[in-house]
């Protein structure tokens, strides 16, 4: 019995832990086989819009510097020493058309206007007394006539032609340096040709100036010019007026001022004509009326030397397509969506192209989905998901 006991205290244990291993082993043995499915590629995220046709009317993008349209450099015409200046005589300053800007000392001139109207007098007095002899010489040659004193006709110099044609001419010479003194005279003020702004200021009062001194540089306040370089391409959306009398085309000009977008309207009025043999562009001029905002207070003035960005309204271009460039692979590859989420590659035909747009006639129909932003890597016929 000892040994019996022993025997089942070591060997029940094993016995035990077999069994369990073979049930165990039985139990894997007779598991049903489980279903294989291959996992669902993951739907790539895509955001989508709707092809849809809407009116076109092309515009090009253009730079440019504004400059004035009429400017000018004063410039005496009599020398003297400047007696005064006009308060707006000052780089910046504004002024009116006809307003004084300059005296120079008219002393002198003065001087020489009187002696201008007193030379105009001795000479009316020689042409008086020109007369008065010319009148009894041919008194007295008619006398002569009539006691048949001589037969033979009366010569110029006899009735004093000669003497009151040099005495009208002195008339007409001292009247003409009276013109010229009264002339002077007025040219000691220099008046503003135009509305207008002093540009640079180059002399000042107590100053002495000769006929040719710089005084200042101005130009008018009445309009403003752009000049806008077009390449060749450009011109075949744009109806460019040939003559000044053609319709003018509308411009939107743009700059940033104090950190904020500003826009003023203006028009191209012409082309310059010829192309820049270094750029091979054509420059045409848009016109800015009233940069200043001397007429209306409330908007931001354009002022001289200001780079603006320009928008030059072109030809109407019928319905087409509007794309963004972003979602153009390749330039000219589209990728649509169906109805079962799948995407496939649509080839434009791309009439134009700016920045931000391409102008599409066909390769998608009215409706159609594409996306906005092509998946990475995308293929033929996979799955997307839209978002919205």
């Amino acid at each position: 019995m000892g040994i019996l006991k022993v025997l089942l205290r070591y060997t029940l244990p094993v016995f035990v832990v077999l069994f369990g291993i073979g049930g165990c082993f039985f139990l894997f043995q007779s598991r049903p086989e489980s279903a294989q499915k291959p996992p669902k590629p993951p739907a790539a995220l895509v955001e989508t819009a709707k092809a849809v046709k809407q009116p076109v009317t092309f515009r090009v993008q253009s730079q440019g510097s504004v400059s004035p349209r009429t400017q000018t450099t004063l410039i005496p015409e009599v020398s003297g020493e400047i007696v005064e200046v006009s308060p707006q005589f000052i780089s910046g300053g504004f002024f009116s058309k006809g307003d004084v800007l300059v005296k120079i000392d008219p002393s002198n001139y003065e001087t020489a206007l009187k002696r201008a109207n007193a030379a105009v007098k001795r000479a009316e007095t020689q042409v008086a007394t020109e007369n008065a002899l010319a009148g009894y010489a041919a008194q007295d040659w008619q006398r002569l006539r009539s006691l048949n004193a001589t037969n033979t006709p009366a010569s110029d110099l006899t009735l004093r032609k000669p003497q009151l044609a040099e005495a009208l001419a002195g008339l007409e010479s001292a009247e003409a340096d009276r013109e010229k003194a009264m002339r002077d005279l007025t040219r000691t003020i220099i008046r503003a040709p135009y509305d207008g702004m002093v540009r640079e200021k180059r002399a000042d009062i107590g100053q002495f100036v000769t006929s040719g001194t710089q005084l200042a540089q101005t130009f008018a306040t009445d309009f403003a010019e752009v000049r806008l370089p077009l390449t060749q391409n450009d011109l075949r959306y744009l109806d460019i007026p040939r003559t000044i009398s053609d319709e003018p085309l509308d411009v939107i000009l743009r700059a940033e001022i104090g950190g904020q977008n500003i826009e003023w309207a203006a028009q191209v009025v012409r082309s310059e004509g010829v192309f820049d043999e270094t750029r091979r562009v054509l420059y045409v001029v848009a016109q800015v009326n009233d940069p200043y905002s001397n007429e209306s207070e409330n908007r931001e003035p354009l002022r001289v030397g200001t780079f603006v960005t320009a928008e030059v309204t072109g030809l109407d271009a019928g319905k087409l397509f509007v794309i963004p460039r972003s979602s153009l692979s390749r330039g000219t590859t589209l990728w649509v969506v169906d109805e079962q989420s799948k995407i496939y590659p649509q080839t434009l035909n791309i009439v134009r192209s700016d920045r931000q747009f391409a102008y599409v006639s066909d390769g998608i129909e009215e409706g159609m989905t594409y996306c906005l932003t092509p998946p990475n890597q995308p293929l033929p016929g996979m799955m997307v998901r839209m978002d919205g």
